[in-house]
């Protein structure tokens, strides 16, 4: 481990005083609850698009994605360029418009207009239990990079982290989230490209790193040879042949890596992928508070040119890792290791100050919106109907408070796991994701589906996806005799797509033996039916 300097340090100081400066500037602005949570309905596109990119790569990204790609290769980019790009356009014109046109708050509120509030109730139940566990990722990711580079303890940078972050959040509402995320996208995308560039150049340029790759997969390849044979001459079971295809965008189904084609296009692409750009309410939150339809739309567009950058300067950072540090068993420590070797005084600091954006950005957006859903899906909705604004706002600063302190005993929890970060965070995704996509498909696409079928088949395939994962643990299958459901390591992309498939298979059978939603209920909330000449 490499010391700060004087130097790092400050730029480390002078980055965060200025995000928090402009945050709390903005922030002091807000006057009601409007403010707050939809920063008054006045974003702009190119603040939206930018703040859309800073969410998404995180603290979890930035670690758990030059991780993934430390282990299993470049296949872990497909979630940037297949799981987010096509979804992203897609959304900006067909469903975001329609979303920002019907005047919403949140997701769960459109369930409800639509279905019911069952429905809304168990949706928000959902998001809010994610939206928690995804902030102690988010504070165990940024621990596991300062205890690398501050010497500090995990624990002490996990109480840190989130006592800075804290402060910064509960002060600031959308607006602030979006335009200080403008900052930190600027300053993530920088960072990470520093990395990529110096980490080549130490390697002698493209082509001696692409030898080098070449080179260390035939060493783990002869190494995991040597070490069937031996199992074998010994009557042990064989661990199996490892995939070694570090360059490999599409692996084959059987491929030993949470990635194989077969999950990435029907378990990413086609579900996991719409279901966030569509339905998260992390994301979609910021297009809500647009200026204009045209603002709402733009920002998606602006946002998925940006995510093509995403995995060149996040992904393949971990390549350049596996070569320098092949021997890293964990790896999440992927990223920490190459910045401790390969910047030097000043850059470093600067790495350390674009990864506090990454986190930042990630943890503001998710403890506004989980404060969004918790202020007005629960407290106003069953509560207090005519909560005034000052209630409102005092209520979601209340809340934020308290998911900080869930975060930081969730992280603790999550350090007794042996998984990987990003593989955490995708498997919560998937619990929930499938037959969440699958109600809101059908409810946006369909006027015959009725609220009864959407609400038995989103607590159905939720409890589906969750007894998938619970059949593919070891201790479980063993205890019952049974073998694994899935062979490959990690199949959090094979439980969104039989969740997905359960889920409307029976919102389409339920709702034909249903008495379905008279029109005047759905008009404007299904794309089939005349929009209301006023939104709501």
């Amino acid at each position: 481990m490499q010391s700060l300097s004087f130097l790092d340090f400050a730029v480390i100081a002078a980055y965060l005083i200025g995000t928090l400066g402009l945050g709390l500037y903005i922030g002091s602005k807000i006057k009601t609850g409007s403010d707050y949570f939809l920063a008054g309905r006045k974003l702009p596109w190119w603040a939206i698009g930018m703040s859309l990119v800073a969410t998404d790569i995180g603290a979890v990204d930035i670690v758990g994605t030059g991780g993934a790609a430390h282990q299993h290769g470049l296949a872990v980019a497909n979630f940037e360029w297949i799981g987010c790009v096509p979804a992203m356009i897609i959304a900006a014109f067909v469903f975001i418009p329609f979303f920002w046109r019907s005047g919403v708050t949140t997701i769960p509120e459109y369930m409800e207009r639509r279905f019911n509030v069952a429905v809304r109730s168990a949706l928000a139940i959902c998001w809010i239990i994610f939206m928690a566990c995804n902030l102690g990722i988010m504070l165990l990711a940024s621990a596991k990079m300062m205890h690398v580079h501050l010497g500090m303890t995990v624990n002490a940078c996990i109480y840190l982290t989130a006592f800075l972050v804290g402060i910064y959040t509960i002060s600031g509402g959308l607006a602030a989230v979006v335009y200080t995320d403008m900052i930190q996208c600027v300053i993530m995308i920088g960072g990470c490209l520093l990395v990529l560039v110096l980490g080549i150049i130490d390697l002698g340029g493209i082509d001696n790193f692409q030898a080098e790759i070449k080179k260390q997969e035939q060493i783990q390849s002869e190494k995991q040879a040597a070490l069937v044979e031996k199992q074998e001459a010994e009557a042990a079971p064989a661990a199996g042949v490892l995939d070694v295809s570090h360059t490999s965008l599409i692996l084959p189904a059987d491929a030993d890596t949470p990635f194989p084609w077969t999950g990435i296009f029907f378990g990413l692409a086609l579900i996991l992928s719409p279901a966030y750009w569509i339905g998260n309410q992390a994301i979609v939150q910021r297009s809500l508070g647009a200026r204009s339809e045209f603002d709402a739309k733009a920002a998606y567009v602006w946002g998925a040119l940006l995510k093509n950058l995403v995995p060149v300067v996040v992904a393949v950072p971990g390549l350049i890792a596996f070569v320098k540090f092949p021997e890293l068993t964990d790896g999440d420590q992927a990223f920490p290791e190459l910045i401790s070797h390969l910047l030097p005084t000043g850059l470093k600091g600067l790495f350390l100050a674009a990864f506090l954006a990454a986190l930042m950005s990630s943890i503001d957006s998710y403890l506004n919106s989980a404060s969004t859903i918790v202020t007005n899906d629960f407290y106003k909705r069953f509560f207090r109907r005519d909560a005034s604004d000052e209630s409102l706002l005092n209520i979601g600063r209340v809340v934020t408070f308290l998911l900080v302190l869930w975060a930081i005993g969730f992280s603790f929890f999550l350090m007794t796991r042996s998984e990987g970060i990003y593989t955490i965070f995708q498997t919560l995704m998937a619990f929930f994701q499938g037959p969440a996509f699958a109600i809101l498909l059908t409810g946006l696409l369909w006027k015959r589906a009725t609220g009864v079928a959407a609400f038995i088949g989103f607590i159905v395939g939720v409890c589906f996806s969750i007894t998938l994962f619970a059949l593919n643990q070891e201790s479980v299958y063993t205890a019952l005799g049974m073998e694994p459901l899935f062979q490959i390591s990690e199949p959090f992309l094979y439980f969104s797509i039989w969740a997905f498939v359960v889920s409307f298979s029976l919102i389409v059978i339920i709702s034909l033996l249903t008495k379905r939603e008279p029109d005047v209920k759905i008009e404007g909330l299904v794309f089939s039916l005349k929009p209301r000449k006023e939104t709501a």
